[in-house]
């Protein structure tokens, strides 16, 4: 199956997915999360394939965002709908019954540090950079991140990193947890082939039913998800957030009123 945003390559068991939109800093349209649901069908159905990494494109970034100019202008059903359908995509990615490894090349912010966080596993590299910048936009955000990040790092630093919007670097993320590893960048991706041929080697019926288990571990942070989805909604009716996309679109400080 070709993509017009994904490149995917399979050598042996392993399959390599690329997001390619580096002139877009690999931002997650709605068409990339489309195309991530329909590649994770395969990951799941396909016995020859036994992991997965994910990766972006290009020198600067895993994924910088998510396509801002996309949903600047929804409705607050549209936002809804967008962030539900988002949540799905990555709790499928999350629960995919084979280890998913995120081979983070640079910067993973908003969607990205996201989607990296609904990944199994993630590993650095040394110019990496992460952080929640949704707050700066007068938004939340809304692919999981309240939950997964305070999940990974802990409920004070996960809050100060969402109120606060700082980025921080790979070797912070490893401090943090947030990272099981930091590389160059030249030794990324034969780290996450050398984990994955490790798991690979065990059962994969016993691979599957430790994720599930891992995973289960959680489960009460579903209404948490649930209620991410709603407020991301809300906040696209707000006069802030249409003054954070506007002040982001157009280079500059955002000027908020509470309104």
């Amino acid at each position: 199956m070709d993509f017009k945003n994904l490149q995917l390559d399979r050598r042996d068991s392993v399959l390599m997915i690329t997001i390619n939109r580096p002139t877009k800093m690999n931002a997650l349209s709605r068409e990339v999360i489309d195309e991530l649901d329909a590649v994770f069908d395969d990951v799941y159905e396909l016995e020859e394939i036994r992991g997965v990494i994910i990766t972006g494109a290009g020198e600067k970034a895993f994924v910088a965002g998510a396509d801002i100019g996309e949903f600047a202008a929804f409705t607050p059903e549209q936002a809804k709908a967008m962030s539900a359908n988002g949540h799905r995509v990555f709790n499928k990615i999350e629960s995919a019954p084979k280890p998913v490894i995120a081979a983070v090349n640079g910067f993973a912010l908003g969607g990205g540090c996201e989607l990296a966080m609904a990944c199994h596993m993630r590993v650095a590299s040394d110019n990496a950079k992460f952080g929640q910048p949704e707050v700066n936009l007068g938004l939340i955000p809304g692919y999981g991140g309240t939950q997964r990040l305070i999940r990974a790092v802990g409920r004070a630093k996960g809050i100060e990193l969402l109120l606060t919007a700082d980025m921080i670097t790979a070797n912070e993320a490893l401090q943090y947890d947030l990272v099981s590893y930091v590389t160059t960048k030249e030794d990324l991706l034969a780290k996450c082939n050398s984990i994955l041929g490790k798991i690979i080697s065990k059962s994969p019926l016993v691979v599957d039913q430790i994720i599930a288990c891992a995973n289960s571990y959680h489960s009460k942070q579903e209404d948490g998800f649930e209620l991410e989805i709603d407020e991301f909604s809300k906040c696209i009716a707000t006069e802030d957030f249409k003054e954070g996309t506007a002040a982001f679109l157009e280079k500059r400080l955002a000027v908020f009123k509470g309104k």
